[in-house]
């Protein structure tokens, strides 16, 4: 477990899920989080309460990613909450879920998939950089949908793509200010949000079946991988996408 005792770390979208997990393991490890959501105030309030029930600290900052003001009114509560000390860690997690293949996804859905998976982080880190103690990290996650051929996720992976070259160019940006940028590429994750849809018949097995590590993936998988790339141990990973995917269709499997 690395030692985080001291820095402060942005979470977006920390209100269930991954988000929520992530919040909770860096917690653990000793940083202070700000918990961002969107709409789910009593899951905010939820990670923030576990947080302290487990001696961390925690505070919660509402903002509707993908609107005009999301950025502004995000770090407000972020500079309030800081009061003058330094944000260490940026972990990119808020993201719109895809949205259909091309013919199925409107204009308004596209428009709304890019506002929140690119424009949002990439403002945030923008808006972050002055914030951002040297020797900080920047992690988003991404999504193993940008190296597999699904028609359902076209745009959804799209913007996936987007953030990976965003991290890729950032890191070389920002590498002499010791910051490292990174992205990480869950598969097929079970959370409490989304187990309903892993519950259709067949689903959870032919996913498994196409795994090499042999079962689903779940929010702890993919935050202990965020937590390992936000501590010092992660020194010299920066520019790279993490695939947490335990394997996701890496090949036949005989």
């Amino acid at each position: 477990m690395g030692d985080l005792t001291g820095r402060t770390a942005l979470v977006t979208g920390a209100s269930r899920g991954i988000g929520q997990t992530t919040a909770a393991r860096l917690a653990a490890d000793g940083a202070a989080v700000i918990v961002h959501y969107g709409t789910d105030a009593e899951g905010a309030a939820a990670t923030v309460a576990a947080i302290e029930r487990a001696g961390g600290s925690a505070v919660a900052v509402r903002a509707r990613l993908g609107a005009e003001d999301d950025v502004e009114t995000l770090f407000a509560g972020v500079e309030a909450y800081l009061a003058g000390r330094p944000l260490d860690i940026v972990v990119n997690n808020a993201a719109a879920p895809p949205a259909g293949g091309m013919g199925v996804t409107t204009r308004e859905e596209f428009d709304r998939l890019f506002a929140v998976n690119v424009r949002a982080p990439y403002f945030i880190v923008e808006r972050a950089l002055h914030l951002l103690a040297d020797g900080g990290r920047i992690i988003t996650i991404s999504s193993v949908a940008t190296r597999m051929a699904n028609p359902s996720q076209t745009s959804f992976a799209m913007t996936k793509g987007a953030v990976e070259t965003m991290s890729r160019t950032l890191a070389n940006e920002l590498g002499a200010r010791g910051i490292t940028v990174n992205a990480v590429a869950p598969g097929a994750t079970r959370t409490p949000a989304n187990a309903p849809v892993f519950d259709a018949p067949g689903l959870a097995d032919l996913i498994t079946a196409s795994t090499a590590l042999d079962r689903l993936g779940g929010p702890e998988d993919v935050a202990d991988v965020v937590a390992f790339l936000a501590s010092d141990e992660a020194r010299w990973v920066t520019g790279q996408v993490l695939d947490a995917s335990g394997g996701l269709f890496l090949g036949p499997r005989v």
